[in-house]
């Protein structure tokens, strides 16, 4: 069966300031987010949910609900071939504690097929997984080689004289799935091509769809430096796919704010002309619930009907020379700011019931000792108090490097306007002279005039004034408010 790769991947990503209608909490969880994935097949035009079982609780009868909740919808948009959820799954190597989630979400895929049988659809509705913080080959071969020879191979294990597994409580399908590697960080970015080389040595794949982040190396090396090294990976993705005549078929983990990629229902043709090359693109929570219904639906439909191409060229010499001038001054900005984040990012309301990521700032032992909230508490906290922080690190560059950025990142000016909408100059100055200094720098490249929503200057200051006072009985609601006005949270 000919499988018709998404262009568009709902995921769970809590980014989101709405509420959306189908749930009863602010805090997105149980039977809502199997509503939610029927919403975004039937109402939204997204093709492929991810259902994420790393770092939350998740449903593995989710299937089950679906097929008997919205029997009729089901029957005639068959999940495995005209709709598709992709499990997100812990990775072992670095997640041991979330180890065994891994292999009950391994061993529910068969169930999910049983389930999908008992009302006549005899094509599995599971059959490709997300693993996250991908490093290696042998990381992704273990979750196929698990699957296939103890998932799909204890059916012939004896449990009695005469009987078999499969004989006993009938066959395990699908035979096989296919893993998808998230790449997260600098080094396994860069690696991604050869990893994927060495896994797919002696496989014989139509295809291999291939997970690109961009909110975490966002926060962790700079929002320009997380497009140049993702535009070096799909350039040498581009490169090997050549090589080894197997589709290569990049996903891109893009939010609405500008810092984590900037893709919203008003201007998806800006990742879609940066990314030429990608073939899926994430459909975070604000995308979906932050703008209203027929923008958001016109605008999946564009991105459905739309189709990818080569990648843009890129000299990876001078992409990387960039990268790090920016990622080392960047990191040192990070670190003066690392208190004032933590302390906002508690008072940033959850829109998901989530687990503590394993990242590289995410991780409290990382980046000598600095810890910081996961990507989306950490930008609403840059935010809401009026500090893009897009406009982070660029101040390394000099005037013929800023230049040289924008043949090689091609929407930095669109973006860079976008989040300058949310600076507060009055907040800017209170700022450590190593944040003022740097982003005043960067201001003068732009033609800038100050026509941010005075309402939004209000609102952040007031954040910064009670958050130094210490009056936080206030903050989470001037928080939302500013995320309002935002039309997303982080």
């Amino acid at each position: 069966m000919e499988i018709k790769i998404p262009r568009c991947m709902s995921t769970q990503h809590p980014d989101n300031v709405m509420t959306p209608f189908f749930s009863d909490s602010e805090v997105i969880a149980g039977e809502a987010e199997v509503k939610e994935a029927y919403y975004v097949f039937s109402q939204l035009g997204c093709t492929e949910q991810m259902w994420d079982s790393e770092g939350k609780e998740v449903d593995h009868e989710v299937v089950e609900k679906l097929l008997s909740k919205y029997h009729d919808y089901f029957i005639k948009n068959i999940l495995g071939r005209d709709l598709f959820l992709t499990y997100r799954v812990p990775n072992p190597s670095v997640q041991k504690e979330q180890g065994k989630i891994l292999l009950e979400t391994l061993h529910s895929i068969p169930r999910a097929y049983d389930i999908a049988k008992s009302v006549g659809i005899d094509i599995p509705p599971i059959f490709e997984v997300i693993q996250p913080m991908t490093k290696s080959a042998n990381e992704i071969e273990m979750i196929k080689k698990y699957y296939e020879r103890v998932v799909i191979g204890q059916r012939n294990a004896k449990v009695s004289h005469t009987k078999t597994v499969k004989e006993w409580v009938g066959d395990f399908r699908p035979e096989n799935i296919n893993v998808i590697p998230l790449f997260e960080d600098y080094d396994s970015l860069l690696a991604a091509p050869k990893v994927l080389e060495e896994y797919l040595q002696g496989k014989k794949q139509e295809y291999q769809r291939v997970f690109l982040a961009r909110s975490d190396p966002a926060l962790n090396y700079g929002s320009s430096s997380a497009v140049l090294l993702n535009k070096i990976v799909l350039q040498r993705l581009h490169e090997l796919e050549e090589k080894l005549s197997v589709e290569l078929l990049p996903i891109l983990g893009v939010g609405s704010a500008p810092f984590r990629g900037n893709l919203r229902p008003d201007n998806v043709n800006n990742c879609g002309e940066e990314y030429s090359s990608v073939q899926t693109f994430t459909i975070q929570s604000s995308f979906k619930y932050d703008n209203p219904f027929r923008d958001v639906v016109n605008a999946i439909e564009m991105l459905n009907l739309s189709k990818r191409s080569d990648p843009m060229p890129i000299d990876e010499k001078r992409a990387i020379l960039l990268t790090d001038k920016i990622i080392d001054d960047y990191q040192k900005q990070i670190a003066k700011m690392a208190d004032m984040v933590n302390a906002i990012s508690n008072h940033v309301p959850s829109r998901r019931s989530r687990k503590l990521h394993v990242g590289l700032f995410g991780y409290s032992r990382s980046m000598k000792g600095t810890k910081l909230p996961r990507a989306i508490k950490f930008c609403a906290a840059f935010y809401s108090i009026g500090i893009p922080p897009e406009l982070l690190g660029l101040h390394a560059l000099s005037e013929k490097e800023f230049d040289e950025l924008h043949g090689l990142y091609v929407k930095i000016d669109e973006d860079i306007k976008d989040s300058l909408k949310f600076l507060n100059k009055k907040n800017l100055a209170l700022m450590p002279k190593e944040i003022k200094n740097g982003i005043n720098a960067v201001l003068e490249h732009y033609d800038y005039e100050d026509e941010t929503n005075e309402e939004y200057v209000e609102v952040t200051s007031r954040i910064y004034h009670n958050l130094m006072k210490g009056n936080v009985a206030a903050l989470s609601d001037d928080i939302k408010r500013a995320a309002w006005i935002r039309k997303f949270l982080g």
